[in-house]
Parts: C-alpha cells; sequence; structure tokens
C-alpha cells in the first residue's frame, strides 16, 4: 500500500462518520438455508436486560516482521490483488489460500496459513471489543484514521510510532431483511464473507481501496433469503507502515456474537 495511508479499513454502508465508539440498535433474528431461527431483538437504549448487538469483538493477532515475510515485506506496490483466497470459507471458517504458490504480496500457503489462527512463536492474540456508533439514518459507523488496537502489546511497536504488524478477525450474525449493503475502504488486506461466501476481496498491500456488498444484488450468489439470519466473517490484515484508517459503516442494524 502506498505511504500516505496503509491501513485504511472501511466497511461502508452509509455514510462516513466521525472516529469514535458506542451505540447500540435494533435488529432481529431467524433462520433456515444458512440462517438460524431467533426471536431476539436488539436492546433498547438503557436496556441492560437485553445484550447490545452494535459491538463487534475482534481477534487480533500480532506479528514480527522478523520471523513473519507477509509483514512489512520488502516491496512497496500501488495496487492490490484480488484472488488469493478463495470464494468459500473453508470447513475451519477460515479464508483458504487460492494460488499454487507464492505471489508479489504473499509468501505461501504455510505462511498464510498462520495469519489467522494461534501460532506459537509466530503470532500472539489479543481480544479486542469495536463498538459502532448509530449516525442518524445513516446506520452503524465506526471511524478512525488511527486504527492501532495493540501498540505496545504482543512483539511491541518495534522502533515504530505504532504496532504496525497485525491480523484482525471477526465473526458475528446479522438479520438479511432486505436493503442492506456493506462497504469497506481501506488497506491492507480485507475479506468479507457472508454465508460463508467472498462478498468483498480486497486483498493484498495497497493504498485505501474501497468494496461494497448490496446484498439485495447479490442474494442469488451469496444464498440469502430475506428474513432469515446469516454468518458474516471478516478477515483484515495491516502489515505496512505508516498508517492505518478503519472506518464501518452499514445500514445493518444488529450484529451478534455467533
Amino acid at each position: 500500500m502506498g505511504p500516505q495511508s496503509r491501513a485504511a479499513l472501511v466497511l461502508v454502508i452509509a455514510a462516513c462518520g466521525p472516529s469514535g465508539v458506542g451505540a447500540h440498535h435494533d435488529g432481529g433474528a431467524t433462520s433456515g438455508d444458512g440462517g438460524i431461527d431467533s426471536d431476539l431483538q436488539g436492546a433498547p437504549d438503557g436496556d441492560p436486560s437485553v445484550p447490545d448487538c452494535t459491538t463487534l469483538h475482534l481477534t487480533i493477532r500480532d506479528f514480527s516482521p522478523s520471523t513473519h515475510p507477509d509483514f512489512e515485506p520488502d516491496f512497496d506496490p500501488d495496487y492490490g490483488l484480488e484472488g488469493i483466497v478463495k470464494d468459500t470459507l473453508g470447513a475451519d471458517d477460515k479464508p483458504v489460500y487460492a494460488p499454487p504458490g507464492p505471489t508479489e504480496h504473499t509468501a505461501g500457503k504455510m505462511y498464510f496459513d498462520e495469519w489467522y489462527r494461534d501460532t506459537p512463536g509466530i503470532n500472539m492474540t489479543f481480544p479486542v471489543t469495536l463498538p459502532l456508533v448509530q449516525m442518524g439514518s445513516h446506520g452503524l459507523v465506526y471511524d478512525s484514521m488511527e486504527f492501532f488496537p495493540i501498540d505496545g502489546k504482543g512483539y511491541g511497536d518495534e522502533g515504530n510510532p505504532h504496532n504496525f504488524h497485525f491480523t484482525t478477525e471477526v465473526h458475528t450474525t446479522f438479520d438479511y431483511n432486505g436493503g442492506e449493503t456493506f462497504t469497506f475502504i481501506g488497506d491492507d488486506d480485507l475479506w468479507l464473507f457472508i454465508n460463508k461466501h467472498l462478498a468483498i476481496d480486497l486483498g493484498g498491500l495497497h493504498p485505501p481501496e474501497t468494496g461494497t456488498v448490496e446484498l439485495d444484488a447479490r442474494a442469488a450468489e451469496l444464498g440469502l433469503t430475506k428474513g432469515k439470519r446469516y454468518a458474516m466473517d471478516i478477515f483484515h490484515a495491516e502489515r505496512h507502515t505508516d498508517s492505518s484508517n478503519f472506518h464501518i459503516e452499514t445500514t445493518i442494524h444488529c450484529f451478534d456474537v455467533p
């Protein structure tokens, strides 16, 4: 990715909002054809008896360039690379490396398989919560121009002003009621799976790029039926200095831990 913004992310479904945290919204649940039946509703404001469903639960894995060739690689591309992962998740709900060998952006399957799996001596794992903010009629938003969730942790900042070398993994569920959209803008790698099918592919090292999925337009491809609940799986990597932007906007009103 480019030196001006090497870690910008955006999950978009509405308009960009200011940096921040907090908020919650209503949402329902149903099932079938990959969905899950449920009568759960989102928590009303101030009601502690109903779980908040506007917080994403992240698994962050810290890496060091000294032990992993995919982090701070020895080149500075200005473009991404689609096709690093296959179109469907593996049986363990992890992305499956697709190329037959190394690429300009990756050192090969063995190294890629460590990105989202706990590997002693190679990565360190940290749980992080990401509260989303309700931005009026636009939906839920998270916006940060300095997304450094594990500064000073794991392998540390390694001489940099922040910890730039980590992956992000999210597993959640949501209700598909029709009309939802989801957009990601950023760098580096970002893969969004819905119902185990690849919905956004922003793989590789690159300057900020945008990927948007309109669920109605791709409902057949993703196997979606209105009124049912589906899994959403997000995989991101920050692999290069020297900035990190993370922006999420979505008209999906409620996310739940699966």
